[in-house]
């Protein structure tokens, strides 16, 4: 008898599943570029990981986001271009670097290093302007050094530099976390500040360029502000009204929870937390619906994933990767395919060795963590059509709080061409779990039907290291058809992906 029952409505389109939505965030700081993504921090010895590139290639990562996060709000992107020996050595006040845990920047990986990363994985940039303690003029001047085809001194630069084709990046940030370390503003402060910038980035987009640039702008958790920065932003007197493409919001849990001390219960308060991205795009895209009523505004989540206690400044924001952290990714990207009509990109918190990396590195290795399989599972939505899935699924009331529960089996579906592929996440890490799937409108008998599985018979607390990160990779599920059934057993914190042709 089954444990769950989930209905696939293939003919009810939600939107498409913007490919940015499996997008990713490589903040400058701890290893996640030194050691990560950069093979040294030395101006004498430079080059990418290669075993890293490799990695990220294979992921075939649509968009990275650089260079924070809170140290995008003290950093300078011309103290990072031009020859490596001559770039001056900077203070960060948002992170300190290396074992002697100073507040110092070599600048021996900037802005063309960066973007050289992005052509070579074939990913789209996103890069983070400095609001905090910049200028406008600062900001405009790095749009056009990237992006200008023409005969000024920036552009030469750039030539000068190595590049000789504008990079074309496409996604500019105008601030991040203005509300905190990017300078502790009001609502109504930072949109002042946001529509100088923009005035300034915004007007380069098609006078001095062949494509149109997108603006992003950073909102908050505290949904309250949100809507003020958005009213304050509507009393333009003259241009256009919302200039902005896109707002942001950061979302990261199990910040009270250490994954090798923690029990079943705090298991379950995690992934509840989790889970709650959904009640906070809600009220985002609500608040744009109720204010931002002359613009399509897309919804941004460029910072999300597990904030474990042990992630700190001292080890440079590293934490254990775990099958747990792995479930909770798979059961939010399930939330982002339902959201599919509003969201136009995710970043989670990072992409090597950072808090949910998706890569670990050590001097010689580099391997795929848990929520690298998760991502990787998840591909076959990029792009496609998300439809409206049912889920009646038995749920577990948390133990302190008889007013949240845990749904136990979570699931999303996309359709393209002749191909259903639903996504199933087992979040009970105590008991497996008989599924079936009804697909509407799909003949199942004359159907290929093909499944994966990620972490059958592995505990939720698993640590991933060189040894032993093979074991992670997805193996064959089970599927059977009964009638105009789909069946399948998932063992305790699994994952699944069906493919229906």
């Amino acid at each position: 008898m089954a444990n769950a029952r989930i209905t696939v409505h293939t003919a009810a389109d939600i939107d498409r599943i913007a490919p940015e939505v499996h997008g990713h965030f490589s903040e400058h700081l701890g290893r996640c570029v030194y050691e990560g993504l950069w093979t040294s921090d030395s101006s004498e010895e430079n080059g990418f990981r290669e075993d890293v590139v490799e990695l990220l290639s294979d992921l075939e990562i649509p968009v990275l986001r650089w260079p924070g996060g809170c140290f995008a709000d003290d950093y300078h992107w011309e103290d990072g271009v031009g020859p490596q020996e001559e770039r001056p050595r900077r203070r960060n006040l948002f992170w300190a670097q290396g074992p002697e845990d100073l507040p110092e920047e070599s600048n021996a990986f900037g802005t063309d290093e960066f973007l050289q990363l992005c052509e070579r994985i074939d990913t789209e940039p996103y890069l983070a302007a400095n609001v905090g303690s910049g200028t406008p003029q600062e900001a405009a001047n790095w749009v056009e050094y990237c992006n200008y085809d023409g005969d000024t001194e920036l552009a030469d630069r750039r030539r000068d530099n190595g590049h000789e084709e504008p990079y074309g990046v496409k996604y500019w940030g105008l601030g991040n976390e203005n509300w905190g370390c990017g300078g502790q503003m009001s609502p109504e402060q930072y949109a002042r500040e946001y529509r100088r910038y923009a005035t300034y980035v915004g007007t380069q987009s098609n006078l001095m360029f062949d494509h149109d640039i997108e603006l992003i702008a950073c909102g908050f958790e505290g949904h309250e502000w949100n809507r003020r920065f958005l009213e304050e932003i509507n009393q333009s007197r003259w241009g256009v009204e919302f200039p902005l493409d896109h707002l942001t919001l950061h979302h990261y849990y199990g910040r009270g929870m250490n994954v090798d001390e923690a029990d079943e219960d705090q298991y379950d308060r995690m992934l509840v937390e989790a889970l709650e991205m959904e009640r906070h795009i809600e009220r985002m895209a609500g608040a744009i619906n109720a204010v931002a009523t002359t613009r399509d505004i897309g919804v941004i989540i460029d910072e999300w994933g597990t904030w474990h206690p042990e992630a700190t400044a001292d080890n440079g924001l590293e934490q254990p990767g775990t099958v747990l952290d792995a479930l909770s990714a798979a059961a939010v990207l399930d939330v982002f395919n339902h959201h599919s009509d509003v969201l136009t990109m995710t970043n989670i918190a990072q992409t090597v060795n950072v808090l949910q990396c998706l890569i670990e590195t050590d001097e010689d290795e580099a391997w795929a963590r848990p929520t690298y399989r998760v991502f990787d599972l998840y591909a076959p939505h990029k792009g496609s059509e998300a439809v409206q899935t049912s889920v009646d699924t038995p749920t577990r009331e948390l133990d302190d709080d008889e007013d949240s529960e845990l749904p136990l089996v979570g699931a999303s579906a996309s359709v393209d061409d002749d191909e259903t592929y639903v996504t199933v996440t087992n979040l009970d890490c105590r008991e497996e779990k008989t599924i079936e799937v009804a697909l509407e409108g799909v003949d199942l008998d004359s159907a290929t039907i093909e499944g994966e599985l990620l972490f059958a018979d592995q505990e939720p607390d698993l640590e991933v290291d060189a040894d032993n990160a093979d074991e992670f990779a997805a193996e064959e599920l089970d599927v059977s058809v009964d009638s105009d059934t789909l069946i399948a057993e998932l063992p305790a914190s699994t994952v699944a992906g069906i493919s229906i042709q």
